[in-house]
């Protein structure tokens, strides 16, 4: 599993994402090479998984944000299936998340205004399949958002 110097490489990368190999190398005491056979090791084995670029979408222009819980008619066989396939297509979607309980699906969804999320709601979200029952809450704001693990 993961020692002290992959715990503390996690860390760094968390901390800086922009943190360069040889930078984290030099901060682990470890050569450019070490440093990249272990962060290789690291997403051979499934912990690294990639990286991406965090987006303020309000700085895009998009100022409503709208998570829909979502309770699937589970009557169809492959009703799960056909509402996850239609609901990727929408563009405004930008996370999608599956639950056991009564809610089965969260769609996170941003939109320019309340006009723009009106016409997302009633033309596209209204039009995925095998739909029983909506809510849907908006974003007032954002309290927390941090994906950093205590390591």
């Amino acid at each position: 599993m993961l020692d002290d110097v992959d715990r503390r490489i996690l860390r760094l990368m968390q901390s800086d994402p922009s943190l360069t190999v040889p930078e984290l190398a030099e901060s682990c005491g470890l050569t450019a090479n070490r440093a990249t056979r272990r962060i290789e090791k690291m997403r051979e084995a499934g912990i690294l998984i990639g990286q991406e670029a965090v987006i303020d979408w309000k700085a895009l222009g998009f100022d409503v944000a709208v998570s829909l819980r979502i309770t699937l008619d589970k009557a169809a066989p492959r009703s799960f299936d056909d509402f996850l396939d239609a609901a990727r297509l929408v563009p405004e979607v930008i996370e999608i998340q599956t639950f056991l309980g009564r809610v089965d699906v969260r769609l996170h969804i941003v939109a320019r205004d309340l006009a723009h999320w009106q016409a997302i709601y009633r033309d596209q979200v209204l039009n995925l399949p095998h739909i029983a029952e909506i809510e849907a809450l908006m974003t007032v704001a954002s309290v927390k958002r941090e994906e950093v693990l205590p390591l």
